[in-house]
């Protein structure tokens, strides 16, 4: 069994963060991001190959993984010539395929229970199965309606408040029957969400909904980005590197080296060959990269530093995420709500909000 990583979109959402990292590969604390959906797919013993949908920087994302060995499943990439939609690029997989198939929009963090959804859909027969999980505010988004049997029978694009009649939107992970792909054209622009699953709905197809209650998150903003290492950080989503950590406290690596007269407050993550200078200050919800370097003064608030950062003396960035290789001169002062990209230099005692 196969599994698509639909892992071809250029991140436009993230820039400037993703000009020079593919958004697969964003780091997640000191992991690329695919890493945490490769161990979903790793629950589920009947998937025997991870197949990667690339388009934008696809060779930074197969230096990353090879062939797989280091994450435990075999990886293939298949890049496509040209952007596809999420359709055309299933159509164009569809030569590695062996059977039923499962799809992940190359986004979201969950932990969705696979055998369950697998069993749900062969239990079904259906032609497709699509997850869906609820959402507190229903108005901001596209919904999909299900009958009490779980059957899918239509979709509300981002409905009024008098016409929702759910709460529940599609959360990007399908299984499908590799005999519905004959609808789909080839070398064409073509929608799984659009196209696809409206056609299984007008033929009668046995479409089913699968509704995951549990975490989940789409990371391609920078809100939700932040968002997803604050909540491994306390917790609310148990992921390495805090899942067998105690809840709020700092998680610092062996290799960093953190002066004592530094004030780390939990929780807060310190990276791999990071160093923090005296007096310097980790506040609640940070994450100092790989070899970053704080200076003397300086207070990181509610931020993400990439690798190779340097943080200058009594300078401060807050609720802000800044990229690999920054340079934030003295007394600078960065944010809230700001995000540089890699290389970034800003002067002693600047302001950025």
């Amino acid at each position: 069994m196969k599994a698509i990583l639909l892992a071809g979109g250029m991140g436009s959402r993230l820039r400037p963060l993703t000009l020079h990292t593919p958004k697969p590969i964003v780091p997640i604390f000191d992991r690329p991001f695919l890493h945490y959906q490769i161990e979903i797919l790793k629950s589920l013993p009947e998937i025997d190959e991870a197949i990667l949908s690339l388009n934008y920087q696809p060779e930074s994302i197969e230096a990353v993984f090879k062939d797989g060995s280091d994450a435990g499943l075999p990886i293939r990439y298949v890049v496509e010539p040209n952007p596809r939609g999420t359709g055309g690029a299933v159509k164009f997989i569809e030569p590695y395929l062996n059977g039923t198939v499962i799809v992940f929009n190359g986004d979201v963090l969950t932990k969705i229970d696979l055998p369950a959804l697998l069993r749900l859909h062969r239990a079904r027969n259906a032609s497709a199965t699509i997850v869906l999980t609820p959402v507190n505010n229903p108005t901001a988004y596209g919904l999909v309606e299900t009958d009490a049997d779980g059957n899918v029978r239509r979709f509300l694009e981002k409905p009024n408040p008098a016409d929702i009649t759910c709460n529940t939107i599609n959360a990007g992970i399908y299984i499908l029957e590799p005999d519905t792909f004959e609808r789909i054209p080839t070398e064409t622009h073509y929608s799984i969400e659009r196209k696809y699953f409206p056609s299984l709905i007008e033929r009668g197809e046995t479409f089913v909904a699968y509704t995951d209650r549990g975490y989940w998150l789409d990371i391609g903003t920078p809100e939700k980005y932040l968002q997803a290492h604050r909540d491994i950080m306390s917790g609310r989503f148990a992921a390495y590197p805090f899942a067998d950590q105690p809840p709020n406290q700092p998680l610092v690596a062996p290799e960093a080296i953190v002066d004592p007269s530094a004030d780390l407050r939990g929780p807060c993550y310190v990276g791999s060959g990071a160093r923090i200078e005296a007096n310097a200050r980790i506040v609640a919800n940070a994450v100092v990269g790989a070899n970053v370097t704080v200076r003397a003064g300086a207070t990181i608030d509610g931020s993400i530093g990439w690798e190779n950062t340097i943080v200058g003396p009594e300078a401060t960035v807050s609720d802000s995420i800044v990229g690999r290789n920054c340079l934030i001169e003295a007394h600078a002062s960065i944010g809230p709500d700001v995000v540089l990209g890699d290389g970034s230099v800003i002067a002693s005692y600047s302001r950025t909000t």
